[in-house]
């Protein structure tokens, strides 16, 4: 009995002690917290796709309204600002003659290229993942958000439209396979 009382004391010993916080108020630590909206604030988003020594790297800017795809890509053609240069982020995405179409259909984005992949991708295909990636997070009409938003490619040489999504990684994945225009040498 007289251990178990012995044991009790400790542990309650140990209890009052606390967790080793300090009586001395608070410290100066560094720069108030900033970045942080007033609540109630609302504030509009894009998420842009840029490459980094590690492979595609997503950043948020914030924009005056939900950004459309058009919008989004828009951005993204414009390149990196200054701070995400500084970051170490670049664009693959080649200079392209004419634009980029893109517009939300039946809850997918229809993304026209006017260039054929070949040229967009710069050789490594990152290019083509920015390209897609920034389409897919933007605002599509019926709320989806990726990875559930299809993307269908309008290529040159095509019949069809390819359908691909981007991943939570900034991966493109493959939902349909191009078919070749009849007569087409690819």
């Amino acid at each position: 009995m007289r251990c178990q009382l012995a044991c009790v004391a400790v542990v309650l010993g140990v209890l009052s002690a606390g967790c080793g916080v300090g009586s001395t108020g608070p410290v100066r630590a560094g720069a108030p917290a900033s970045g942080l909206r007033e609540p109630g604030s609302a504030g509009h988003f894009v998420q842009l796709y840029f490459v980094s020594p590690y492979g595609i790297q997503a950043v948020t800017r914030e924009t005056d309204t939900s950004a459309t795809p058009q919008q989004a890509l828009d951005l993204l053609l414009k390149g990196p600002d200054a701070a995400e240069r500084a970051r170490g982020l670049i664009t693959e995405v080649p200079p392209i003659h004419g634009r980029l179409l893109a517009r939300v259909a039946d809850g997918a984005v229809d993304l026209r290229l006017p260039v054929p992949v070949a040229q967009t991708t710069g050789g490594g295909g990152l290019g083509l993942s920015q390209i897609i990636c920034t389409a897919a997070n933007a605002r599509v009409a019926d709320g989806r958000q990726p990875p559930d938003v299809d993307v269908r490619v309008y290529e040159e040489g095509y019949d069809a439209p390819w359908t691909v999504r981007c991943n939570a990684a900034g991966n493109v994945v493959p939902v349909s396979e191009p078919t070749p225009k009849r007569g087409s040498t690819r």
